[in-house]
């Protein structure tokens, strides 16, 4: 059975995935995968240069944040290829933020979403990458509110720093593991 895990900035997809694979359980990065088949697959390296100009990550950045359409245009290029690497990877758990943006949701059975209060996921994000709440609620409204990730997910972890993570992952596996 395939699982996806997603939720957005600074709710904890990362300290959840390493809590499960402390369980033995290896899950795949999508964001990581991404980055990877970018800098040794020949074949996109072709086509983000033709797409973008440059390989350089300020280039590539600065052109994803132009437009939506550019951003769709490197989605078109990139998430094809995460998509076949993932399928041939034999894992059966996936980290994605964009699960349901990207399209790769269709190809997990069952979808588990982290969440946590937006003052946490906010604080999280200002301190990890020592940026302000400004640029934190600016890129939060370029993802899928957590309501909507919530109503769509098949399970739900409550990572608010309050609630045991660890007795959560625990019934999550109890139930996948029964179907």
């Amino acid at each position: 059975m395939k699982t996806g895990i997603t939720g957005g900035i600074g709710s904890g997809k990362s300290y959840i995935c390493r809590r499960l694979e402390a369980r033995g359980i290896t899950v795949y990065d999508c964001d990581s995968a991404a980055k990877r088949l970018i800098r040794t697959s020949p074949r996109l390296q072709k086509q983000i240069i033709a797409l973008v100009g440059s390989l350089d990550k300020a280039a590539m950045s600065r052109f994803l944040l132009a437009s939506e359409a550019n951003q769709q245009a490197m989605n078109a290029i990139v998430h094809p290829a995460v998509f076949q690497d993932f399928q041939q990877s034999g894992i059966d758990w996936m980290e994605s933020a964009i699960l349901y943006e990207s399209g790769i949701s269709r190809l997990v059975d069952s979808v588990v979403v982290v969440t946590a209060p937006l003052e946490v996921r906010i604080q999280r994000v200002m301190q990890r990458d020592g940026i302000s709440r400004e640029k934190v609620l600016e890129w939060m409204e370029r993802q899928w509110p957590q309501e909507a990730l919530r109503q769509r997910a098949d399970f739900e972890i409550v990572n608010d720093g309050i609630t045991d993570v660890d007795e959560q992952i625990d019934r999550l596996l109890k139930t996948i593991m029964s179907k």
